[in-house]
């Protein structure tokens, strides 16, 4: 009779997650035209899954044909030469700092050398013993250590407090270099966060970059995390910072994003309920956010980060329009949260924008009811 039983409760689960799963899978059956499962991200122009672009949030081209060119021909000049063109005080350079460090780390990765064989990465060290007083080599060098830590070590272990401790020195070298760059000490954030400084300590590392670019929205991103349960604060400690910076942000930033982005570091473990996506804290970060890209400049750097995670939220909101309408503006590109969070971004966003193509036509939505 137990034996019946657990086969008719596999039965049951097997109706519930089937048609989960073909969604996800992209295994659909055949289905009439106009059924939400006969929906085609392809009609709607989108990049096919195979093609999008999992490193940068949206497109860069400068940095791309550089990075190109520098893991090609292992060549660091190029990265040298546009890093000493960004403006030091801008969200760009801090986006381009990142990219060089994960690209390196990256390739050290796929390749770590042995015998007869240079280590993947070789640019980097190049750089650093070719040109030492230059702050984007010095700032690329202590975001590649960074990166090294969370990425080969685990948080507590000695070895990941050694490579952090490396990486702490190299953001004093790079903020010596280049007094007035935020950079150095944006970075110094992840290393706070890791060795777990004090709430003194990183108050007083934030004063320093709140003295050089106070309205920069990549530093906040980096020192909310300081300030989230999971790590040295609370879900009220981190609402309390994201809505401070809501409230202080001058006209056009996208400062005013940051409660959404406090929200979704602190999701509950079940969150798939809509009624939670439409729940007051949820919808009043939502429109936060959305006010926020309505203002800001079409070419800010942060713009593609807060519109990729408003796509998950109104999917999750089943407000299928609005997702559609943030989509046609990042679609190609998913290097940003919530998808890099995932093994696969590529398909964890196709994932989502399939949903939000199949709620918006089930809604009577169509290619041609979309803005452009």
């Amino acid at each position: 009779m137990e034996i019946l039983w657990v086969l008719m409760a596999l039965v049951m689960l097997g109706f519930v997650l089937l048609p989960v799963l073909r969604r996800r899978r992209g295994l659909l059956e055949q289905v009439p035209p106009g059924h939400p499962d006969a929906a085609d991200p392809a009609h709607y122009g989108f990049v096919r899954e195979e093609e999008l672009d999992i490193r940068l949030p949206g497109p860069d081209e400068d940095l791309l044909d550089v990075l190109d060119v520098v893991q090609r021909t292992q060549d660091h000049r190029a990265a040298q030469q546009l890093l000493a063109g960004t403006e030091a005080e801008g969200e760009l350079r801090w986006q381009r700092v990142q990219a060089f460090a994960g690209a390196a780390s990256l390739e050290l990765r796929q390749r770590p050398g042995g015998v007869g064989e240079a280590p993947g990465g070789q640019w980097l060290r190049v750089w650093r013993a070719e040109a030492p007083k230059d702050p984007g080599g010095a700032a690329v060098h202590a975001e590649f250590l960074v990166q090294q830590a969370w990425r080969t070590s685990t948080p507590g272990t000695d070895e990941f407090r050694i490579i952090m401790e490396e990486a702490r020195a190299a953001c004093g070298d790079a903020a010596l270099l280049a007094p007035g760059d935020p950079v150095p000490y944006i970075i110094e954030l992840s290393v706070a966060r890791g060795l777990g400084y004090s709430r003194e300590e990183f108050e007083q590392l934030w004063l320093k970059i709140l003295d050089r670019a106070p309205a920069h929205m990549g530093a906040h991103l980096a020192a909310l995390h300081y300030w989230c349960e999971k790590w040295h604060g609370s879900r009220e400690l981190a609402y309390s910072f994201a809505e401070a910076a809501a409230a202080r942000a001058p006209r056009g930033s996208l400062l005013a994003a940051m409660p959404l982005f406090a929200v979704f570091e602190h999701l509950p473990e079940v969150n798939l309920v809509s009624g939670f996506h439409r729940s007051e804290v949820v919808t009043k970060a939502v429109h936060g956010a959305l006010h926020a890209v309505h203002s800001a400049r079409a070419d800010d750097p942060m713009l593609a980060h807060v519109r990729h995670l408003l796509v998950f939220f109104l999917v999750r909101g089943e407000r299928w329009a609005e997702a559609m309408n943030q989509l046609i503006h990042i679609d190609g590109h998913v290097g940003a949260l919530p998808w890099t969070l995932s093994p696969d971004p590529a398909a964890e966003f196709a994932v989502y924008r399939a949903m939000a193509v199949a709620g918006f036509e089930a809604n009577g939505g169509s290619p041609a009811s979309l803005p452009h």
